[in-house]
C-alpha cells in the first residue's frame, strides 16, 4: 500500500481529471480560507469561475498565493483493532499563483477547460455580456504532489 508523495504527471493528472470538487486555500492576514469549487485543468493550470465580489476575490486581490486539493477513491479500511481503522484515498495537492483572466479569449479557453472537466456537451456559446460579468481565475501550478494512501501506485 503506497503512502509516498508522488510527482509523476502520469499519476497526478488522472486523479485531477476524475475529481469532482477542488478545494482552494487562500490566506489573508495569516488566516486560512478554504472554498470548494468546480474547476477545470489544462496544461498545468487550474481554472475556476466566480463572481467579481466575495471573500475569495477580495483575498486574491491582496495575496495571489494559493493551494488546491482534490481527492478521489475514498474507502474505509476496517480492522478488528480500533486504532487500525483508516481511510483509503488518492489525492493531489498543489501550490501556485492565482490571477484573474481579463481577456475574452482567455476566459473562453478557461471556461472550456471547466466545461470539458464535467461534460462533452457542445457547441458552447458564451454570451459576451455575461463573460464581462464573470471572474475567471487561473492558477499556474508551481508545485504539485499526489498521495496514494492504501492503494498501490500501479
Amino acid at each position: 500500500m503506497g503512502d509516498t508523495m508522488i510527482r509523476d504527471l502520469k499519476v497526478l493528472e488522472p486523479i485531477i481529471e476524475r475529481a469532482v470538487v477542488c478545494r482552494i486555500g487562500f490566506c489573508h492576514n495569516d488566516v486560512p480560507y478554504v472554498v470548494p469549487m468546480n474547476f477545470g485543468y489544462r496544461d498545468g493550470c487550474v481554472y475556476l469561475h466566480s463572481s467579481f465580489t466575495g471573500k475569495k476575490i477580495d483575498i486574491l486581490r491582496e495575496n495571489k498565493n494559493v493551494c488546491f486539493e482534490v481527492d478521489i477513491d475514498h474507502a474505509i479500511r476496517e480492522s478488528e483493532i480500533a486504532c487500525k481503522w483508516g481511510m483509503k484515498f488518492r489525492s493531489v495537492i498543489g501550490f501556485g499563483r492565482a490571477t484573474l483572466v481579463e481577456d475574452i479569449p482567455g476566459k473562453i479557453e478557461a471556461l472550456d477547460a471547466i466545461m470539458d472537466h464535467y461534460s462533452n456537451a457542445k457547441p458552447r456559446d458564451y454570451n459576451e455580456k455575461l463573460l464581462d460579468k464573470v471572474a475567471v481565475i487561473k492558477i499556474e501550478l508551481e508545485e504539485v504532489t499526489a498521495r496514494l494512501y492504501g492503494y498501490d501506485e500501479a
